[in-house]
């Protein structure tokens, strides 16, 4: 029967390597922080019943109004890809968030814009987004954000397409 006493110490055993590489440690870190961070972000969102993608959408056709912009174009820039950008649309659609046209000289296009009522909802949700932002990374200093941001860029670089650039 073993005892506590007859284990032998923690010490005595090699530590368990936690990582196979540093590209791992970094990507579970930043993996786990996406994780962390969009807790609080889904957590806003669910009282108004949006999604994130959603809620990205939205904001994307309120900086283009007065114009519309084409489902493909929407979807392209989107924070993160959009699996079914028909279904993400008919659900704003049903709520009357958005409209889609399709356009007379090329049918194959459907263009979207925001409603009123999406204009409204988003005034709503500006300054909780700025708190839920400042939740998320209001303990950071403006020199950290910016070093953040910065390398986080860096390594997103090679794996963006030439054509659809993010800021």
């Amino acid at each position: 029967m073993t005892t506590p006493q007859s284990m032998p110490p923690s010490s005595d055993k090699p530590a368990a390597k936690r990582f196979d590489s540093p590209e791992q440690e970094a990507y579970l870190h930043l993996w786990r922080t996406y994780d962390r961070l969009k807790a609080l972000e889904e957590r806003l969102f669910q009282q108004y019943d949006l999604s994130p993608q959603q809620y990205n959408a939205l904001r994307l056709l309120r900086a283009a109004q007065p114009d519309t912009i084409p489902t493909l174009a929407l979807g392209a820039r989107l924070i993160s890809r959009a699996p079914d950008m028909t279904r993400l649309l008919d659900r704003l659609e049903e709520r009357q968030l958005v409209e889609r046209q399709r356009r007379p000289e090329n049918r194959r296009v459907v263009e979207v814009g925001i409603t009123a009522t999406g204009i409204e909802l988003l005034d709503k949700l500006d300054e909780q987004v700025r708190q839920c932002n400042h939740e998320q990374l209001g303990h950071l200093s403006k020199q950290s954000l910016a070093q953040l941001v910065a390398l986080l860029a860096e390594a997103r670089q090679p794996h963006e397409t030439p054509d659809q650039p993010w800021p």
